[in-house]
């Protein structure tokens, strides 16, 4: 268990006081005004120097350290998801059909604490430290945008720290691995064009249903027999719809679904397969085969060294090595251009009912975990000196 300070504990009222507010203003992507204006409000109050309308809604904070050789950035998400929340709390969310099922509300409070504590101790903080408040992680996507409008070389960060709660993982626990750690991701849309007819006589039409279930069949099988048994891929197609009624030979179909590796290569080589059997499928069945791509995030990629030291600064007993997952986090844009480590904070407490998984609307954790997620970052920020003792 990670021992948790007293200077931290401290804090535990206002940084439960500000989760809760927070939880309350859900908003989605881009649109986090109430969230935002909340965030730069604290930020001020702790003497935080800030950067507003960053990505539109996005802010950062920033405190230069007492020497500023080098830039630290700690990231929280701030969006939520359009979902109406069942969890019963007297602090629920106050927009009706939103709700932060997501844990950002505790990723925002967590790097708020940390301000409020790198603040009141100011002669021991070494680093410049980064609080970046990113918005859109559930889509359309926040991270690239702040990218694009050159925050890292604004500030001049040299390294990157996220976490994500996480009910996989024990209340109390991190997770975490080198290297890959959540998938690469993309969606893909497939129409289907055959030649409509009367069901009674289908000699004289083209059968869009049984080409869309040939091609859905042949697809299953690029992960099973194009793929490397060692790497982790997975092809789903989640919806699939098309069709007038009963006695009519559909002439349109149309399919959903979602593609995932750890490897750029794997993912690039699925889609390179999708492509070539669709064409085959076009030549063997005399029909038109639309195949739409729109590839989202890169696959989070965790720095070998700085995974390194947060084992030896939080001590290997406290870190589960997590196998990859499947899921996906745009926080890995930012590791595409400098170091970076992304970590889970566990949150499974089946005592406390601790149980729903991510995206759940009663999703919920024990809001001890907060000052968890500070300690981690603090217990790391001074074992790479970048805060005095």
């Amino acid at each position: 268990m990670i021992h948790i300070e007293k200077e931290i504990l401290d804090v535990k009222e206002e940084v439960v006081l500000i989760r809760r507010t927070l939880h309350q203003i859900p908003e989605i992507g881009f649109e986090e005004e109430k969230t935002s204006a909340f965030i730069i409000q604290k930020l001020e109050a702790y003497g935080i120097e800030v950067y507003k309308h960053i990505a539109k809604t996005g802010v950062v904070g920033y405190l230069k350290g007492t020497i500023g050789d080098r830039t630290i950035a700690f990231r929280a998400d701030m969006d939520a998801l359009s979902m109406e929340e069942k969890t019963d709390v007297d602090y629920a969310s106050k927009h009706k059909g939103m709700m932060h099922a997501c844990g950002h509300d505790a990723h925002m409070s967590i790097v708020l604490g940390l301000a409020k504590l790198l603040s009141m101790h100011k002669d021991k903080v070494k680093d410049n430290i980064v609080f970046l408040f990113q918005p859109a992680e559930e889509g359309p996507g926040g991270a690239e945008p702040m990218i694009e409008e050159r925050v890292i070389e604004k500030f001049h960060i040299d390294k990157i720290m996220g976490l994500h709660v996480f009910p996989e993982v024990k209340e109390g626990k991190i997770g975490c691995k080198k290297g890959p750690l959540m998938a690469q991701t993309g969606e893909f849309d497939i129409k289907v064009y055959g030649q409509s007819g009367h069901g009674a006589m289908p000699q004289k039409a083209n059968d869009a249903i049984i080409i869309a279930s040939n091609l859905l069949s042949i697809y299953q099988t690029i992960i099973s027999r194009n793929i490397n048994p060692t790497e982790g891929a997975v092809l789903t197609i989640g919806k699939m719809w098309g069709g007038e009624r009963r006695n009519i030979i559909a002439a349109e179909v149309c399919l959903e679904g979602t593609l995932r590796a750890f490897s750029e290569e794997v993912y690039k080589k699925m889609k390179k397969r999708m492509i070539e059997i669709a064409n085959g499928i076009e030549k063997m069945y005399d029909c038109r085969v639309e195949v739409i791509f729109r590839d989202m995030y890169p696959a989070v990629n965790n720095d070998e060294n700085m995974v390194e030291d947060l084992v030896d600064a939080i001590g290997g007993e406290n870190i589960d090595l997590i196998e990859p997952q499947m899921i996906a986090e745009d926080f890995s844009y930012f590791q595409r251009k400098i170091p970076g480590i992304f970590f889970f904070l566990g949150v499974k407490n089946e005592e406390k009912g601790h149980i729903y998984p991510l995206h759940n609307s009663r999703f919920t954790f024990n809001e001890e975990v907060l000052l968890t997620g500070i300690q981690v970052y603090v217990t790391f920020l001074r074992h790479i000196k970048g805060v005095a003792q």
